[in-house]
């Protein structure tokens, strides 16, 4: 069994042998620059009251008002369930350059409400009405970026698909784990962005996330043969393919799935 420091020390290693990699798509060596992730977990209210016919209208009004203006906001976008444990999950996702950006994106929101909404009884009603939309429990967790990443290339402007695997680091030092990225994933052509992310804070310091991002829930399922297509063809050699593989599997020690959709309208 796995004693609390050798599981801590796990996490440092594989934390180290990420953080210290550069990598550039071009083969150009580049100083790798991480983000912060900033998730949280909120619940669609399950009040049958509450109407729901302007949601999309009131969450632009904040998201056109506050954080688009808000320069230390590099990324946000907002992603409902599609095929998770829970059908009322809604995950909130904001970017952010570094981790003061995350303290100082506050006081700057709290000024760009008020430009937007001057006088205190509007504004008031205006967020009651934003939260009558979720429960009051929710969780939060900050991730770090790691330097694997396909830039979103599609054009759509539906919802995109996003299978997010939650993995959980195992007993493997993380080699091998460029090797598949730039063989297999970088040029599976079903894959339209791919993000990864371990743990800052939160509930669990293995943590190591993956996101992929799909144009359409049936390319997952073209996805997963093109990336069994990929490994044969640069592991042309069985024996080291399996030899390969065997390794790999020892960086996770498990995973978790869910797929949600984002909201095009409410992205930065």
């Amino acid at each position: 069994m796995k004693t609390i420091k050798n599981v801590v020390q796990l996490a440092l290693v594989f934390s180290l042998l990420f953080s210290v990699t550069v990598y550039s798509q071009e083969d150009e060596k580049e100083e790798f620059k991480p983000v912060f992730l900033t998730i949280t977990t909120m619940h669609q209210t399950s009040d049958p009251d509450v109407d729901f016919s302007d949601w999309l209208e009131t969450e632009k009004e904040y998201h056109d008002n506050v954080t688009m203006k808000n320069d230390l906001i590099l990324g946000s976008g907002l992603y409902f369930h599609f095929f998770s444990e829970d059908n009322s999950e809604v995950i909130a996702v904001t970017v952010y350059g570094s981790w003061a950006d995350i303290e100082a994106s506050g006081d700057r929101d709290s000024e760009l409400v008020k430009a937007h909404w001057p006088d205190e009884d509007a504004r008031s009603a205006y967020f009651k009405k934003r939260n009558s939309y979720y429960d009051a429990m929710h969780s939060d967790e900050i991730m770090v970026s790691l330097p694997f990443q396909i830039n979103m290339t599609s054009e759509s402007t539906e919802p995109m698909i996003f299978y997010v695997k939650k993995n959980i680091l195992g007993s493997g030092d993380g080699s091998g784990f460029k090797e598949y990225f730039e063989n297999v994933t970088s040029k599976n052509k079903y894959v339209k962005g791919y993000y990864a992310h371990r743990h800052r804070y939160g509930a669990n310091s293995r943590d190591l996330h993956e996101v992929f991002v799909f144009e359409s829930f049936s390319d997952i399922e073209k996805a997963f043969d093109e990336d069994t297509r990929l490994s044969k063809e640069h592991w042309s050699d069985e024996e080291k393919r399996k030899e390969f593989f065997e390794g790999y599997s020892k960086i996770f020690s498990g995973h978790g799935d869910a797929i949600y959709q984002n909201v095009p309208e409410l992205v930065k």
